[in-house]
């Protein structure tokens, strides 16, 4: 197939992947629990796979290769594509069920309400997480690269469906050892009704303070109060008859127009966290940048040593690289040092922590421009305006810099915002609170391809070149990285922004030392005046 149709495939994949992860959540908490549905995701990983390790085994399901004389190629077959898209199917499922429940159910292992020491491991859990993360996605980019470079597909495909066989085979095996925490009731269905029935009633006086025979509260009820932010939600859960509202048992006789107070303090807390969550799209765009960065480094030298050429493609690690150390340090120098200075419970907040990440992307961005404009102004100066074969004299390590920094920011912003949503939501809305950060990847995504293609539009009007033409040297991508530089700084401001919404409390203590204490949450938003 075409590099176009590969690269549509691909990004369609990408976004199904980390879209499913909201569908993996809400099946989670709803219906199956996390076990299953990692379980599930893991299979169905596997099973993808190993169709994609078919696809270089079997002739009849490898498209026909061109030879250098062959001026039209027979292409890809539609048995052939179908099975290619089936493996991603698969992969998809797979990803969309473990990314959002495989970090809440670590958590949920180490969880024990009875021992609020745990705070501190959990804390260090979810750096280990993403860390393993980077070394993964290190190892993945660099020796499996180089394995199927070296020896071809059928083998560099052969070694993930074999460590993926291992890694299904131990987590089952484990199955008897784990906590597994209960799916509840349908948490979307549950969300849907509050609304539905806070719509039908919006024309229903709410009463001035809360009276608890006021409000439908069963005996099992997560929230034992009936927060006063968004109030005109409380309709939803407001008693107006008893006798025609409520069945003998004390449930709701019409659960689309009577909810309970848990469901209703379920949607205000989702709500609560959109503002702050909304925060991550532009950091996150910020790494889709990378096609771009590999414009730049195909024309630069790439040498580290004479002998030793590092590949446009792979310059990704060094990303990589920055994200796991910055979370090693953290955890295993920071955390450990700093209270002994500084007296704090907890070295830094996990809203502190995002807004490192917002700044240091802003300082990335504009670290990339200047040094995309000193890159072209040299192209220009040796005459390469329009040789994009020709190598600069100068370094690839120069973009160095900007990678490492990038790394830093994602790691400092995607960890502190799983621990902000892990400690805000409810139990029951767990992998939620995972999803929400995929899905944010998701979207972030969208919002890159659209940014793009509007770059490129409005600044080819007029028969310009464009901003982000594929003629680098001819182009000005380091005005496109200034514009990310000042979309970046917009960010921080509207993230200060949000923050007023919410203050720290207990010196930022996770749900763990919390719900120990029958308190909801260590965040909670500015109390309103009467």
């Amino acid at each position: 197939m075409s590099a176009a149709t590969g690269t549509s495939i691909l990004g369609i994949w990408n976004a199904l992947s980390n879209g499913l992860a909201i569908v993996g959540a809400f099946v989670a908490d709803s219906y199956l629990g996390r076990f299953r549905v990692v379980a599930i995701g893991s299979i169905s990983t596997l099973i993808g796979v190993i169709i994609l390790w078919l696809t270089s085994m079997i002739p009849q399901l490898k498209s026909s290769t061109c030879s250098q004389f062959q001026h039209v190629c027979n292409g890809t077959t539609a048995i052939q594509l179908a099975v290619l898209l089936s493996s991603f199917m698969f992969m998809s499922l797979g990803a969309g069920f473990v990314r959002p429940c495989s970090i809440i159910f670590g958590a949920d292992q180490l969880e024990k309400k009875e021992k609020p020491e745990n705070q501190r491991l959990i804390d260090s859990y979810f750096n280990w997480y993403y860390a393993s993360i980077g070394i993964s996605t290190i190892f993945a980019v660099t020796i499996i690269v180089y394995i199927q470079d070296r020896y071809g597909w059928q083998v560099g495909f052969g070694i993930p469906v074999m460590l993926m066989f291992c890694s299904v085979s131990m987590f089952l095996i484990g199955s008897p050892f784990y906590i597994k925490v209960k799916a509840k009731e349908s948490l979307f269905i549950g969300l849907l009704q509050a609304v539905v029935a806070a719509f039908g009633k919006r024309f229903t006086n709410i009463p001035l303070t809360n009276f608890d025979d006021c409000y439908h509260q069963p005996h099992e009820s997560e929230f034992l109060e009936l927060s006063n932010d968004f109030r005109c939600l409380n309709r939803a859960c407001m008693i107006q008859d008893p006798q025609r509202d409520l069945n003998p048992d004390g449930s709701a006789t019409n659960p689309w127009s009577l909810c309970s107070v848990e469901q209703v303090e379920s949607l205000k807390v989702l709500l609560k966290v959109l503002p702050m969550w909304s925060t991550g799209i532009v950091i996150f765009v910020m790494t889709r940048q990378f096609p771009f960065s590999v414009l730049q480094t195909m024309t630069m030298d790439r040498h580290i040593f004479p002998q030793f050429e590092v590949p446009a493609a792979s310059f990704s690690v060094f990303m990589m690289i920055a994200f796991t150390i910055w979370i090693i340090f953290y955890d295993r120098v920071l955390v450990p040092l700093l209270p002994k200075y500084t007296g704090w419970s907890r070295v830094l907040s996990p809203v502190f922590r995002m807004g490192i990440g917002i700044i240091v992307s802003c300082v990335s961005m504009a670290l990339s421009a200047i040094t995309e404009s000193i890159r072209r102004q040299r192209a220009i100066e040796e005459g390469h305006e329009d040789d994009l074969s020709a190598l600069l004299n100068m370094s690839a390590m120069w973009l160095v810099p900007q990678y490492a920094l990038l790394g830093v920011a994602e790691a400092a912003y995607s960890v502190g915002q799983i621990e902000f949503f892990y400690s805000l939501l409810p139990k029951s809305m767990s992998s939620i609170a995972s999803a929400m950060a995929t899905t944010g990847t998701a979207v972030s995504c969208l919002a890159a391809s659209l940014l793009v293609s509007g770059v490129d539009w409005l600044s080819s009007t007029g028969d310009k070149t464009s901003w982000l033409s594929s003629n680098i040297n001819r182009g000005h991508l380091d005005y496109y990285f200034w514009l990310l530089t000042f979309l970046s700084l917009l960010n921080f401001l509207y993230f200060l922004v949000v923050c007023r919404l919410y203050e720290p409390g207990n010196n930022g203590r996770s749900r763990l030392s919390l719900e120990a204490e029958e308190i909801q949450s260590d965040y909670r938003l500015l109390p309103e005046s009467s």
